[in-house]
């Protein structure tokens, strides 16, 4: 089975990504913020990490960014794949973390910490052989290769 299973936090949490992608930033961003306080520091690793994840691509500063970016990867720390796979079977949190990495490496390069950018930029390619061979890998697979730390306007997702 490949179908999501029903999971109303993680339901509210695609709503909420749904306003942003909309242009509704600011209510995305208001709306997921107030999920996470209400599941908590604690809560749910997989519910933590995907609100972490979008929470940073709503954020009006890059250090604020990469507050969030971390708090994804403390989060897919946290998660197993049994965890994952309740949500969607073929899901593997080992595949998150180029993304996650990714991410990180950006934000760091935009604020100018460029051995902090190298740092999770090798992180990323380290995993890489995790990414499934779909277009969601490959998209992935290329904005880690293509990536330039010494270029700040170079913005990846």
């Amino acid at each position: 089975m490949n179908e999501p299973t029903s999971d109303p936090t993680m339901t509210r949490i695609g709503a909420a990504v749904q306003l942003g992608r909309s242009g509704q930033k600011a209510l995305a961003r208001d709306t997921l913020t107030a999920l996470w306080d209400e599941i908590g520091a604690d809560g749910d690793a997989l519910h933590r990490c995907t609100l972490a994840h979008y929470l940073a691509d709503l954020q009006d500063s890059t250090e604020a960014e990469l507050s969030w970016d971390e708090r994804a990867l403390a989060a897919a720390s946290d998660l197993t794949d049994e965890r994952a796979q309740h949500q969607l079977s073929s899901l593997r949190v080992q595949a998150f973390l180029p993304s996650l990495h990714l991410n990180l490496a950006d934000c760091h390069r935009r604020l100018g910490n460029t051995a902090l950018a190298i740092e999770h930029l090798s992180r990323a390619r380290e995993h890489l052989g995790h990414l499934p061979d779909d277009p969601y890998g490959e998209a992935i697979r290329t904005a880690i290769r293509d990536f330039r730390v010494d270029d700040p306007t170079d913005l990846r997702r």
